[in-house]
């Protein structure tokens, strides 16, 4: 049973200007918690079930400079719209809506073509990543599993805020559709990630040792990569 639960946004004042506030209540709390929210670009307040959310929203006011700080930090949001560039499996490629062509999504070396109603660029540009990191990412973790005698259950992909994949005991794993976003090398090493926990639920030496064997590299440098680009990556949507 969830020990949290989220309640109407609110927001605080940096310089002036409200800064959404994503609140979430939970048994588990014992004092006031701030952290930005990157993919939404405001923040997120964690307190205990009971405490008075007036008073954690003064508390948090309080903390307008180190706000203000945090959020000069974050990238800048990136609209999937026509003329944008992002990358894709690390590499850049730039949208190409063209008035009177065919509504079906093109992949022409790097540029991504695509007609239909202008206004819905965006949504549909971002369902189509989301169905190519779908199939890439169940190709090769079924792929990688069958190598080493792996069995995975399911693959689905969605959009967490603070992960790149997880897998359940069931042999269920998800992904971050994102991760098409990221060069293939770092993508496989988070495949050989959530696969290495159909052997060890944990990250004792032994599931460090299984994810070297399975990836048959180094992880280490993915896992850099991720560290210095991760965050990055949630600035484009739609």
């Amino acid at each position: 049973m969830s020990t949290a639960s989220f309640e109407g946004d609110a927001a605080i004042l940096v310089d002036g200007a409200a800064v959404p506030v994503r609140v979430r209540r939970s048994a588990r709390a014992r004092a006031y918690r701030l952290t930005i929210d990157g993919a939404c670009g405001g923040l997120r307040l964690s307190l205990p079930a009971r405490a008075n959310l007036k008073k954690a929203l003064a508390w948090a006011q309080d903390h307008e400079a180190w706000v203000r700080d945090q959020l000069a930090r974050q990238p800048a949001i990136t609209p999937l719209a026509d003329g944008a560039t992002f990358p894709l499996e690390g590499r850049d490629v730039t949208i190409c809506w063209i008035a009177g062509a065919s509504r079906t999504i093109r992949l022409e070396d790097d540029r991504l073509l695509l007609g239909g109603p202008a206004e819905s660029v965006g949504p549909r540009v971002q369902r189509w990543l989301v169905a190519r990191a779908r199939a890439v990412l169940d190709s090769e973790s079924h792929a990688l599993a069958r190598d080493h005698g792996l069995i995975v259950a399911s693959v689905g992909v969605g959009d967490p805020r603070s992960r790149w994949g997880s897998c359940a005991s069931s042999g269920a794993i998800r992904y971050s559709w994102r991760l098409i976003l990221a060069p293939p090398d770092v993508r496989r090493a988070t495949v050989a990630h959530e696969l290495a926990h159909l052997l060890h639920m944990d990250h004792s030496p032994a599931f460090h040792a299984a994810h070297r064997r399975i990836l048959g590299a180094d992880p280490c440098p993915a896992r850099a990569w991720l560290r210095a680009h991760g965050a990055g990556l949630h600035r484009y949507r739609a």
